[in-house]
């Protein structure tokens, strides 16, 4: 099987967050076919591994997510969507078959120092992150990690261009929740009433005000359900709070608890406030980048990206591990997260040659430290 057509296949069957049954059983039969040694984790994900020669014990881990969104596709493409109202609109299929293309090159040769880790990853797009499921399952104890190799696919970069930024990259992410309870009644008595509606919208506002270079943070759901004569008892707010450094964060949710105390006290309202932790910063490891980057500039063009506020579980990766999360040009039509997004497929093959020479360089550098 090409890469292609294993991208093809997932692309044509696309499973959301922690549902990838039919994926997973899907990529296990294809590294069977290949003789790729891999088992379950995380529920929904497959780990490979791989063995070459010198110290089994130092390890490189490349990861791939593998759920997709709850999106219906406009693109008239022969693989497209089978499964209604899911699309791969996020170019995890993308990613999959680059990191199946990978290890099909390694089990071949096997032409390096160390052990490979081809870790198809499960539920990146929503919280707790398959990455955190992932470590929690301690899959790499007793190996020395010198890296963790990611990548995303990037419509605004043409195939064969790859994007690079060392130290942080992308922001951490929290869900924000909140249930501002009054007390209901006839829109026309307000004397009678503690405006969940009005406090509500004094809440937003003031939560809208904490925005700044190193604070993102926005409503995206408000319920209200009253009537035009109606104020009803509670209102529920949803929302998001990025940031780019895990201080600024924490200052972040105590100042939202404040905010929200001091909104209550003024409106005699009492509320809920529910912040799910999500994922941390992503933070690429110096050398690594550097490395990369070079690597990148002499076999195809290396860019410099620009801070993301975006969020990536692979961040979880970054807390423990060396790491580096790249981008991979492919061009193509749409942007992700969109019903447009259709990659140009000469894509894959672009990214499984770079990823195949990173792995390689990591690998067969006779010891030497990448961190």
């Amino acid at each position: 099987m090409t890469p292609t057509e294993f991208r093809r296949e997932l692309h044509r069957h696309p499973e959301l967050s922690f549902r990838e049954e039919r994926t997973a059983r899907f990529i296990s039969e294809a590294l069977t076919e290949a003789g790729i040694d891999h088992r379950p984790i995380a529920g929904t994900g497959i780990l490979a591994r791989i063995e070459g020669v010198g110290d089994t014990k130092r390890a490189v881990v490349l990861r791939a997510d593998i759920d997709a969104l709850p999106i219906h596709e406009a693109a008239d493409v022969e693989w497209r969507s089978e499964n209604e109202g899911v699309m791969h609109a996020c170019g995890h299929d993308i990613h999959a078959a680059v990191l199946y293309g990978v290890l099909c090159k390694l089990a071949e040769t096997r032409d390096f120092e160390g052990t490979i880790f081809g870790l198809f990853q499960p539920g990146e797009e929503c919280n707790p992150g398959g990455a955190s499921l992932v470590l929690a399952e301690n899959p790499f104890e007793g190996y020395d990690v010198r890296a963790v190799i990611g990548e995303h696919v990037e419509p605004k970069l043409p195939v064969g261009t790859f994007g690079f930024r060392e130290g942080k990259y992308m922001a951490s992410s929290d869900e924000l929740r909140f249930t501002v309870k009054g007390k209901g009644g006839h829109a026309a008595l307000r004397a009678d009433l503690h405006d969940a509606v009005v406090a509500a919208a004094e809440l937003i506002v003031r939560l809208n005000a904490m925005n700044s270079e190193d604070t993102i943070l926005s409503t995206g759901k408000v319920v209200a359900e009253g009537a035009t004569n109606v104020i009803p008892d509670e209102v529920y707010i949803e929302g998001t709070l990025r940031t780019f450094d895990e201080a600024v964060r924490r200052i972040g949710k105590e100042e939202i608890e404040a905010v929200v105390a001091d909104v209550d006290a003024r409106h005699a309202t009492s509320s809920v406030v529910d912040i799910s932790q999500g994922f941390p910063c992503v933070i690429n490891d110096e050398e690594l980048t550097d490395i990369a980057r070079t690597l990148a500039a002499e076999r195809f063009e290396a860019v410099e990206l620009e801070l993301r506020p975006t969020a990536e579980d692979f961040g979880f990766y970054t807390v423990r591990y060396p790491s580096l999360f790249y981008r991979l040009g492919v061009g193509g039509s749409g942007a992700t997260h969109t019903s447009e997004f259709c990659p140009d497929e000469r894509a894959i093959t672009a990214g499984i040659e770079f990823m195949h020479l990173l792995t390689l360089k990591l690998t067969n550098q006779n010891g030497k430290e990448t961190k």
